[in-house]
């Protein structure tokens, strides 16, 4: 007997298993966020002063407290009896998903259960936008509109409504971070083909909008 195929083989049946039902496995679990802290910020008028698109950053990180707080003000759930959201929705279709491009991965909002659904394990950020700031910023969030979700709606108001609800969520962003201090931008100059095959998209997802986010530069 070859001793030495016998181990081989052993090794690579092994560590099949680690990447189909160990490591993998593992990762694919969905990150609970800590509970968003709905008190404090700025008051409105002020934050309303600060809005501002920031193209430049500091290479410093955003805690998962601020990410928990970032995402529910984008499009959290603020009406728990009715599952209705902090960004109007044309008929409450929610149909914007939420993805979120870092260093560590993309990840999908999972907003009932306040939860990142990994997606990819590989940094995309730079393709989120055609801008040098797109993999600049210590983060993009990538608005997609899941047309499956819009039901009857006639389809020319498909697309133009899924645009006017993204804007809705990248508003609540902008004034979050004018509040927390935290610089960002939205974008529509991305790559969509290249982006949506690279999140393995199906033909009714339509990304509309992409927003960096970090801190900025001093």
């Amino acid at each position: 007997m070859n001793w030495k195929l016998v181990v081989n083989f052993c090794v690579t049946v092994l560590l099949a298993l680690m990447l189909s039902g160990g490591v993998l496995a593992q990762e694919s679990k969905p990150i609970s966020l800590p509970q968003p802290q709905l008190d404090g910020g700025k008051p409105l008028m002020q934050v309303l002063k600060a809005r501002k698109t920031s193209r430049e950053f500091s290479d410093q990180k955003i805690s998962e407290q601020v990410l928990s707080n970032l995402l529910w003000a984008a499009f959290g759930i603020n009406r728990p009896d009715s599952g209705r959201r902090t960004a109007p929705s044309s008929f409450n279709r929610q149909e914007m998903d939420v993805y979120v491009a870092a260093p560590e991965g993309l990840f999908l909002y999972d907003a009932k259960e306040h939860s990142l659904k990994p997606i990819l394990s590989t940094d995309i950020r730079a393709q989120t936008g055609r801008q040098n700031t797109a993999k600049e910023a210590a983060m993009n969030l990538v608005y997609v509109a899941d047309l499956a979700k819009m039901g009857d709606a006639p389809e020319a108001e498909k697309i133009p409504t899924a645009w006017a609800d993204a804007a809705f969520i990248c508003q609540n962003v902008y004034l979050f971070c004018a509040s927390e201090g935290l610089a960002t931008g939205v974008r529509a100059a991305i790559d969509r083909d290249a982006l949506a095959k690279t999140m393995k998209l199906r033909p009714d997802q339509r990304i509309t909008l992409a927003q960096h986010i970090g801190y900025p530069k001093k």
